[in-house]
Order: C-alpha cells, then sequence, then structure tokens
C-alpha cells in the first residue's frame, strides 16, 4: 500500500470518529475543504460512499462503519508502534492516570505496570478503582478499562485481555436449605448480594445469555456492597449468591468453598480494553503504557 493510501486511511479515521471535517481538519492540521476532497478521492477509488454528509452532521455509510471496524485497529497499532519507536530516543516521565474496577487492575493493570515501572523511575501511574461508567475526560482521566463491549464508539479501545465470563455461585452452607436455581428467572427466589454502582446509585442488574437469549434479572438480597471482594466473602459466609467474573471465583470454586451455577447461561463476551479519547495526542509514557498493556493473543 502506497503511503498515500495511508494517510487518506488515517484522515477517514479521524472524520469518522470526530463526526465533523471541521474538527477533523483542524486535528489534522488542513483546511474542511482539502480534507473534503481527499475522503472524496478514497471513496471514488474504492467506488463505494464511506461518509453521509449533511449541513450539520457527518456519519459513517455502512460501508465507512466496516472501514472503521476492521481497519481502524490496524491503524492504531500503526500509530502505537511508531509513538513506542520514537520513545526509544526519549524520556518516559510523568504521572498517567488510570481507572478501573478492582479486579482488572489486581489481574490486568496491575502485574503490567510493576514490570514497566523499574525501567522508568521517572514515570507514575495511578489507578483509580472504580465501578461506575466514569466519564474520563471530565475527571481528567487518561485512560480506563472496561469491557470491549462497554467501549464508546468515539474512544480508542486497545485489547488488554481475553475475552470474560461472569460467573454464579454460593457455599455449599447456603445450598443446604436452598434449591440451586436452574436458570436465571429462578434467582428471585434466592437471596442475591448486590453490587451498589457509584455515579447514579444503582444497583447492578445480572445479565445472562445463552445461545442468542438475553435476560436481564434484578436480584434481591439483604447485602449490598460496592466492591465485589466484599460480595464474594459474603458469599463464602453462605449470604447469598453471588455473581463476578470468573477469574475472581476460580480459586474458591476449585477447592469447593463455593459451587457454580447458571454456568451455561454465562457465556463469554470481550474482554478488557483500555479506553482513551481519540483526539488525544499520546506521550512517550502513555505510548509505552499501552504497548505493555495491549493484548497479544
Amino acid at each position: 500500500m502506497a503511503s498515500e493510501d495511508l494517510s487518506n486511511l488515517a484522515a477517514f479515521m479521524v472524520v469518522a470518529r470526530e463526526r465533523s471535517f471541521t474538527r477533523a481538519a483542524k486535528q489534522l492540521g488542513l483546511s474542511p475543504s482539502a480534507l473534503s476532497h481527499t475522503i472524496s478521492n478514497i471513496e471514488s477509488r474504492l467506488g463505494v460512499r464511506l461518509l453521509n454528509r449533511t449541513t450539520r452532521n457527518v456519519s459513517p455509510t455502512e460501508a465507512g462503519e466496516r472501514l472503521l471496524r476492521t481497519v481502524g485497529p490496524r491503524m492504531e497499532e500503526i500509530e502505537a508502534e511508531m509513538a513506542s519507536l520514537r520513545s526509544l530516543g526519549e524520556k518516559a516521565a510523568g504521572t498517567i492516570r488510570l481507572t478501573a474496577t478492582e479486579y482488572a487492575a489486581e489481574s490486568i493493570l496491575l502485574p503490567a505496570v510493576a514490570k514497566l515501572l523499574p525501567d522508568y523511575p521517572d514515570l507514575k501511574v495511578e489507578i483509580v478503582i472504580d465501578y461506575g461508567l466514569t466519564n474520563i475526560v471530565d475527571h481528567r482521566i487518561d485512560a480506563g478499562v472496561r469491557p470491549g463491549g462497554m467501549v464508546a464508539k468515539d474512544m480508542i479501545a486497545v485489547p488488554i485481555g481475553p475475552d470474560l465470563r461472569m460467573a454464579v455461585a454460593g457455599a455449599p452452607s447456603y445450598f443446604a436449605n436452598n434449591r440451586p436455581p436452574r436458570k436465571p428467572q429462578d434467582l428471585v427466589n434466592h437471596r442475591c448480594i448486590n453490587l451498589r454502582l457509584p455515579g447514579h446509585g444503582g444497583l447492578y442488574a445480572w445479565e445472562f445469555d445463552k445461545k442468542g437469549q438475553t435476560l436481564t434479572v434484578r436480584v434481591e438480597g439483604q447485602l449490598i456492597f460496592n466492591t465485589s471482594r466484599l460480595m464474594i466473602q459474603g458469599a463464602l459466609r453462605g449470604a447469598g449468591l453471588v455473581c463476578v467474573m470468573e477469574g475472581q471465583l476460580q480459586p474458591y470454586l476449585d477447592d469447593g468453598r463455593l459451587v457454580r451455577v447458571l454456568d451455561d447461561w454465562c457465556e463469554p463476551f470481550a474482554g478488557y480494553h483500555l479506553y482513551y479519547p481519540s483526539r488525544r495526542q499520546p506521550t512517550v509514557a502513555f505510548a509505552l503504557l499501552v504497548d505493555a498493556l495491549r493484548y497479544r493473543h
């Protein structure tokens, strides 16, 4: 592929994400008319329209969404690798603020960060534990971590872990007096340990999937926590059923302290992604962190 083609594709990505020729042109250092001409040339060469244009709005067509979805991650990988190479002769310094759930921080962020930091003594990483859908821009956070399906389309999303599964379980002492649920609807007859979400203050609704069927169940119980670690402790003491990430429960499932139920209703879903604004210009330190976290199959 010619360098001009790569440059044109990069321009399309910016317009598609910004939903505006004016904002994209400012970011790329071009005039809106020159940028519009570039996109028209791409569309002419491909023989398909990539963007719907109105006087107020710009949005990707079906073909544009496909290009954004398939080529976008590859372009991001190229950009990250170029930034990583540039950083070889530069100094990584400063503080990077990240937000994630406790499990994501423990299982993915901390191992990668602990391995990276000794080589860069002037780099600091702050990890804020948060179960809410925090607006990272408003809170001046550099990047967040969420499952892939929960990342907004206007964000760059970099996969940092394998697919995930939820797990529902209870202690043998709980099941001594309660028949195990066979389907999600049975949970209305069980004591369940709830998770309080910050921000809007609501309770997490348990979500289930089985062969294309999706169910959401709002459970009831006597215990409510705002961290999954305490939810698991409650389940271990027989206080009710818990629904958290499979990896968090695996040690207790392996030694029999917890018994899993509704396994066939917990299908895999897109794993954790690091996300950050598409208009962000990565610093040397940030590029290094992204590369350290990137999931490689």
